[in-house]
Protein backbone atom coordinates (compact mmCIF):
# COMPACT_ATOMS: atom_id res chain seq x y z
CA UNK A 1 0.00 0.00 0.00
CA UNK A 2 1.40 3.48 -0.82
CA UNK A 3 2.81 5.37 2.12
CA UNK A 4 2.78 8.94 0.79
CA UNK A 5 -0.15 11.05 -0.39
CA UNK A 6 0.49 14.13 -2.55
CA UNK A 7 -2.27 16.72 -2.89
CA UNK A 8 -1.64 19.38 -5.50
CA UNK A 9 -3.69 22.58 -5.68
CA UNK A 10 -3.37 24.72 -8.81
CA UNK A 11 -4.72 27.47 -11.01
CA UNK A 12 -3.42 28.80 -14.31
CA UNK A 13 -1.35 31.97 -14.19
CA UNK A 14 -2.62 34.87 -16.32
CA UNK A 15 0.15 34.25 -18.88
CA UNK A 16 -1.28 30.77 -19.56
CA UNK A 17 -4.39 32.34 -21.06
CA UNK A 18 -2.25 34.45 -23.38
CA UNK A 19 -0.78 31.35 -25.02
CA UNK A 20 -2.43 30.13 -28.20
CA UNK A 21 -4.02 26.70 -28.25
CA UNK A 22 -1.04 24.97 -29.88
CA UNK A 23 1.40 26.36 -27.29
CA UNK A 24 -0.88 25.25 -24.46
CA UNK A 25 -1.12 21.80 -26.03
CA UNK A 26 2.68 21.57 -26.28
CA UNK A 27 3.05 22.41 -22.59
CA UNK A 28 0.29 19.99 -21.57
CA UNK A 29 2.09 17.21 -23.46
CA UNK A 30 5.28 17.91 -21.47
CA UNK A 31 3.33 17.88 -18.20
CA UNK A 32 1.58 14.66 -19.22
CA UNK A 33 4.97 13.07 -20.01
CA UNK A 34 6.18 14.02 -16.51
CA UNK A 35 3.05 12.44 -15.02
CA UNK A 36 3.54 9.29 -17.11
CA UNK A 37 7.11 8.99 -15.79
CA UNK A 38 5.72 9.28 -12.25
CA UNK A 39 3.26 6.47 -12.92
CA UNK A 40 6.08 4.35 -14.32
CA UNK A 41 8.07 4.89 -11.12
CA UNK A 42 5.24 3.75 -8.84
CA UNK A 43 3.01 6.81 -8.52
CA UNK A 44 -0.73 6.46 -8.82
CA UNK A 45 -3.03 9.30 -9.88
CA UNK A 46 -6.40 9.26 -8.13
CA UNK A 47 -7.92 12.04 -10.17
CA UNK A 48 -8.11 15.73 -10.82
CA UNK A 49 -11.01 17.60 -9.30
CA UNK A 50 -12.38 21.06 -10.02
CA UNK A 51 -12.75 23.17 -6.90
CA UNK A 52 -16.07 24.88 -6.29
CA UNK A 53 -16.63 27.40 -3.56
CA UNK A 54 -14.09 29.50 -1.76
CA UNK A 55 -10.53 28.57 -2.60
CA UNK A 56 -7.37 30.15 -3.93
CA UNK A 57 -7.12 27.33 -6.46
CA UNK A 58 -9.34 25.92 -9.20
CA UNK A 59 -8.09 22.32 -9.36
CA UNK A 60 -6.88 19.59 -7.04
CA UNK A 61 -4.85 16.53 -8.10
CA UNK A 62 -4.46 13.60 -5.73
CA UNK A 63 -1.63 11.08 -6.05
CA UNK A 64 -0.09 8.37 -3.92
CA UNK A 65 3.55 7.30 -4.04
CA UNK A 66 5.55 4.45 -2.52
CA UNK A 67 7.79 6.91 -0.65
CA UNK A 68 8.64 10.59 -0.21
CA UNK A 69 11.45 10.43 -2.78
CA UNK A 70 8.98 9.33 -5.47
CA UNK A 71 6.65 12.23 -4.57
CA UNK A 72 9.57 14.67 -4.72
CA UNK A 73 10.63 13.20 -8.07
CA UNK A 74 7.13 13.75 -9.41
CA UNK A 75 7.15 17.43 -8.48
CA UNK A 76 10.71 17.84 -9.81
CA UNK A 77 9.67 16.40 -13.19
CA UNK A 78 6.75 18.83 -13.42
CA UNK A 79 8.96 21.80 -12.51
CA UNK A 80 11.59 20.69 -15.03
CA UNK A 81 8.82 20.57 -17.67
CA UNK A 82 8.05 24.25 -16.96
CA UNK A 83 4.89 23.71 -14.94
CA UNK A 84 5.59 26.37 -12.30
CA UNK A 85 5.95 29.04 -14.97
CA UNK A 86 2.36 28.55 -16.12
CA UNK A 87 0.52 27.50 -12.94
CA UNK A 88 0.29 28.90 -9.44
CA UNK A 89 0.21 25.98 -7.04
CA UNK A 90 0.59 24.57 -3.55
CA UNK A 91 1.39 21.03 -2.49
CA UNK A 92 0.61 19.01 0.60
CA UNK A 93 2.40 15.76 1.34
CA UNK A 94 1.17 13.33 3.94
CA UNK A 95 2.58 10.13 5.34
CA UNK A 96 0.35 7.14 6.05
CA UNK A 97 -1.05 7.17 9.57
CA UNK A 98 -0.65 3.53 10.60
CA UNK A 99 -2.73 4.03 13.75
CA UNK A 100 -5.67 5.44 11.79
CA UNK A 101 -5.52 2.51 9.35
CA UNK A 102 -5.80 -0.05 12.13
Amino acid sequence: MPDVAWIHYSRPRTAWYRLDESAQKEHRERFDAARAASRASGGRAHGTFFVRGQSDYSRVEIWTFPDADAAFGHWSRLVDAGYARWFESANSVGLRDEEADA
